[in-house]
């Protein structure tokens, strides 16, 4: 688009650019960056975040942590609680017993598609409730207690 084109309604044209590439593209996970979508359209951050709001209220994507968007397909179920909520329940999932060793920040961080200092919060709160052992050079986190309802409401 040019420069001198209207920037009023141009957000509504781009997100709907994007909903194209989203349909075309079933593998499609994340939304372009703000920076991309700037450079493709020539427009500026203001009008490229209003797109994404666009697309926010249609459904179509949702922020995640990191200023990323994902992209939101029909009938596709998201856990949106918190991560360390749902690093505790690895603890029940792998049936992993008390003094057991915890999986890695590195394994947890691609099992979960975060970064590994993402993780690594995560498991500071999982120490903090009494779940999970204390992180140490060379030494492997152990699960200390099981999770209940109790200690999940309060991570």
């Amino acid at each position: 688009m040019s420069q001198q084109t209207s920037p009023r309604g141009t957000f509504v044209k781009i997100a709907d650019a994007v909903k194209a590439e989203i349909k075309a593209k079933p593998e499609m996970t994340e939304l372009p960056t703000l920076a991309t979508l700037m450079e493709e359209h020539g427009v500026s951050r203001g009008v490229a975040l209003r797109a994404f709001n666009v697309l926010r209220q249609e459904g179509v994507a949702e922020p995640v942590p990191g200023g990323r968007w994902r992209v939101i397909r029909d009938g596709q179920s998201i856990d949106r609680r918190p991560l360390a909520e749902q690093i505790a329940d690895v603890i029940t999932r792998d049936n992993i017993a008390v003094g057991a060793p915890f999986p890695s920040t590195s394994a947890l961080a691609t099992r979960f598609g975060v970064s590994r200092p993402t993780v690594t919060k995560a498991l500071d709160k999982l120490e903090a409730a009494g779940l999970l052992s204390e992180a140490r050079q060379g030494k492997q986190r152990t699960v200390l207690a099981l999770p209940d309802r109790k200690e999940r409401s309060s991570l």
